[in-house]
This record gives structure tokens, sequence and C-alpha cells, in this order.
């Protein structure tokens, strides 16, 4: 468990949250993006950013960031603290919705913000409260790793519109294979930016996936696994969240993520049909 050691990714107080479980109608205007998708784009995007096929000696690149994907924030008696964790904005029919792993905001004891394309304390793209959290029956009774993911309902601005209207938005993808290539950003704590690395997955177990690079310490919990991103917008498909086996990796240079499947259909469904 890497918080324990010292290097976690995640952070862990004690249980708070909000869960909403529901039974739901399958929606037309949802997109789930099938595994048919490739990595068109992806490999002449990063410059420095790392890829290779083993991955564990190369370290993530800090960058200035991304519109849809940004950093969590407690906020205690009205202040804002820290950043703890990574989310990502989803498309979703009501265009408010992020992801991010269930242990990143299940246990969090006050409200917490989302700052998209946070960077060197820069705010480009708002301020963002989220107001329900959304994880599966088996992650809050027993904390099941295979259930280690959770969407975010997030408010709208002041004048109405939705994070997605301002931020765009990742597609949510399942079913892919478990050897895809894929790139990972993430928020280590007392960063002031983010980081990323290009590599490919593989498979760890029949419900987890794995991602070898360096530089994923605290903080960067949450952050997704990106596929099929375009050179032109920087969005993909996300088709994993650092976290589910030991809560994301015991060492920075490993990082897992629970492989979406139905069951993170399923809840996305939930979150949308409360949306």
């Amino acid at each position: 468990m890497r918080w324990m050691a010292g290097c976690a990714r995640s952070f862990r107080r004690g249980p708070s949250g909000i869960f909403a479980l529901a039974t739901v109608a399958v929606f037309a205007a949802i997109m789930l993006v099938p595994a048919d998708g490739g990595a068109s784009g992806i490999a002449d995007q990063f410059g420095t950013a790392t890829r290779s096929l083993t991955g564990t000696s190369e370290t993530g690149q800090p960058f200035t960031g991304v519109a849809a994907v940004g950093a969590l924030f407690s906020v205690r008696s009205g202040k804002r603290g820290q950043h703890f964790c990574t989310a990502s904005v989803v498309h979703s029919p009501h265009g408010n919705l992020a992801v991010t792993a269930a242990h990143c905001v299940t246990s969090q004891p006050g409200p917490m913000v989302f700052i998209p394309g946070y960077a060197n304390g820069r705010e480009p793209y708002g301020v963002w409260q989220v107001t329900r959290v959304y994880a599966t029956q088996n992650w809050r009774s027993s904390q099941d790793a295979n259930d280690d993911i959770a969407f975010i309902q997030l408010s709208d601005a002041a004048d109405g519109v939705p994070i997605e209207d301002v931020t765009g938005a990742e597609q949510l993808g399942t079913g892919w294979p478990a050897h895809t290539l894929v790139q990972v950003i993430g928020y280590p704590d007392g960063s002031a930016q983010p980081v990323r690395c290009m590599n490919w997955t593989i498979g760890f177990s029949p419900t987890q996936i794995q991602f070898n690079c360096g530089g994923y310490t605290d903080g960067t919990s949450g952050g997704p696994f990106l596929a099929d991103v375009s050179a032109t917008t920087g969005q993909g498909t996300v088709i994993g969240v650092i976290g589910g086996y030991e809560q994301g990796g015991d060492t920075p240079s490993v990082s897992y993520s629970v492989a979406f499947g139905t069951t993170v259909a399923d809840l996305y469904q939930t979150a949308v049909a409360d949306s």
C-alpha cells in the first residue's frame, strides 16, 4: 500500500462520501466508446514524454496540463487545501461528470472541488464544486479493488454552463484490450504541474491492467489511462484510472487500474440518470 510506504498516490482519511446506486435504463445519448479505437496521433504528440515497451526505467514528465484533466482539492472551513488526487471530465448527456478512483473521493470528510487544467497555481477553466459521488455497492461494503472507480457530479457554473462546455471531455471506453497504448496523466502531491507518460498497458489479472512508468506518486490516483489521444485536441478515451490493485500501486514506477467493463458502464449510467 503506497501511502503506508511513504509514496502513496491516494489521500486516505476517515469514511465519508455520498453513494447513489439505482437501477436505470440504457440511454441512447450515452456514448461508451468500444474497443475498436486505435492509437492514431498519440505517438507524435508528446515531444519529451516517454514511451517504451517496458517503461520501468522511464519517468513521467511535468507539463502544463490539458483542459479535461485536473486536480481534486479538499475544502475545510471555506478554505481550499492541497490537491490530493486526479480526475478527468468524461462526456455525458448533461456535461457534468468526471471520473476518478473510488479511494480518492469516498473517504473525504468534507467538501471537494475540481480544478481542470490546473498548473503553476493557475485555474484556466475555473473551480468546480463536487456535488455527488457515485461508487459501487461492492466498494462501499468491502473496498473491493476491482471496484476502485467513481464518478463525480460537478456543479454548473454560475451562469448555468456545465463543465464539459468549458473544458471538453474524454470519452469513456469499456472492453478495451489489456495491451493498449495509453497516455497517463496525474498530479503528484506537492507538485505545481501534472506529469504525463506514454506506454503500453499489459494485463495484470483478468480484472486489472498495469502501466509502467516512474513518477506516479502521491496524488496521481484517479489519473486517466487515455487511449487514442487526438494530436489536435489532446482528448482521448478513458479506459482506466490509477487505482485498483494496491490502490494504484506500491511503487511510483508501476501503476494499476480496474479494467473498465460492464460494472463501470453500469455505474456511469447510474450517474447519468441521477444528474
